[in-house]
């Protein structure tokens, strides 16, 4: 097990004065707040979930100038799309002030079970048709396939996703857990405008190869598992269908380790006055202008907290005592599966 120590006391955090400055996700991409608000866990994810809460998240997230919202067809098998739909149904915002991205490929049985995955051409307009009748809206900001799929070349994806494009349901390309290569070849097909991949304290690899790809061709990265699912958090997965029950991460031995990171980040945070939840997401921030956190909150409250690390800075000096006091190599477990890892094209990159 690593050495693990507390940060000194010259880890300072500083208040901003000026609002947020907005993000282009790319040259001639949209402009985002500087978070956005992942809606996975509102349907199931991690175990029940309270529908009127996950509403009132999405409209006080709207409320406070929160414009990108990220689902999936595949949460809740749909569910997620028509809780974001009826939201925007009940929000007097309007449409054009709201981002939409959308994940796509993943095929899930009756009983929840994933079982397989398609990108080819035909899969993709079908999901989209079905997107937009549960979102209820008619054109997608950001689509994009949630994996690479072994079995189609990524142009083919890609190429289909630009005649959607063309053809005015969807608005940008966007990719998700893919390698520099695949990031290349699908730019050269039709530009991308953001990468959604997870990225934490603790799982740092997209810093090798992918970020500085992503800098050179001014494409933004949209980070979620900020928290790494929780776990720096001090989040234990307790209901039956919480899926976290199933991540190394989270399992055995592996748990009990990873409590000294939790430990430490707890003990920082608090010399600081923050809670490790805006550590953890003012950490993402400062490491690139294009970096967008996605916020997994399920609630109003869970909102609130990550918004706060809004009005928290980390220097260069800081962020480097941070990473010493939790280092990425510390983290006892891999973020998926053996299997699932095998899968992912970002893990091979």
């Amino acid at each position: 097990m690593s050495t693990i120590r507390e940060a000194g006391p010259d880890l300072r955090l500083h208040t901003m004065i000026q609002a947020p400055r907005p993000i282009s996700l790319s040259k001639n991409g949209p402009s985002a707040f500087p978070m956005a608000l992942g809606c996975m866990g509102m349907s199931g994810t991690y175990g029940p979930a309270d529908e009127r809460e996950g509403i009132a998240t999405i409209h006080a997230a709207l409320d406070r100038g929160v414009n990108l919202l990220d689902t999936g067809d595949f949460y809740g098998q749909g569910h997620n799309e028509l809780l974001i739909g009826r939201a925007l149904q009940q929000s007097s915002l309007a449409r054009d002030k709201v981002l939409l991205s959308v994940k796509f490929g993943a095929m899930r049985a009756p009983d929840s079970s994933f079982i397989g995955f398609d990108a080819r051409p035909a899969a993709v307009k079908n999901f989209l048709a079905y997107s937009l009748k549960r979102l209820g809206v008619d054109y997608i900001d950001i689509y994009r396939p949630s994996r690479l799929d072994p079995n189609v070349p990524i142009e083919d994806t890609v190429g289909a996703i630009a005649d959607m494009i063309k053809a005015g349901y969807v608005r940008h390309l966007g990719l998700s857990e893919v390698g520099a290569e695949t990031i290349k070849r699908a730019h050269a097909v039709h530009p991308v405008v953001d990468v959604q991949i997870e990225y934490s304290l603790v799982s740092r690899k997209p810093e090798q190869k992918i970020f500085p790809l992503l800098e050179e061709l001014g494409i933004a990265v949209t980070a979620y598992g900020v928290f790494s699912r929780g776990l720096l958090t001090g989040a234990k997965p307790s209901a039956p269908s919480d899926f976290r029950k199933q991540l190394p991460r989270f399992s055995g031995d592996n748990l009990k380790q990873n409590q000294a990171l939790v430990d430490t980040l707890n003990s920082v945070a608090a010399s600081k006055g923050v809670t490790a939840a805006q550590l953890c997401v003012a950490w993402v921030r400062a490491k690139g202008e294009r970096i967008i956190p996605l916020l997994g909150a399920r609630t109003r409250k869970q909102l609130d907290e990550s918004l706060g690390a809004l009005s928290v800075q980390l220097s260069a000096e800081e962020l480097a005592e941070l990473e010493r006091a939790i280092p990425a190599s510390a983290v006892a477990g891999s973020r998926y599966q053996d299997a699932q890892m095998q899968t992912l094209d970002s893990e091979r990159a």
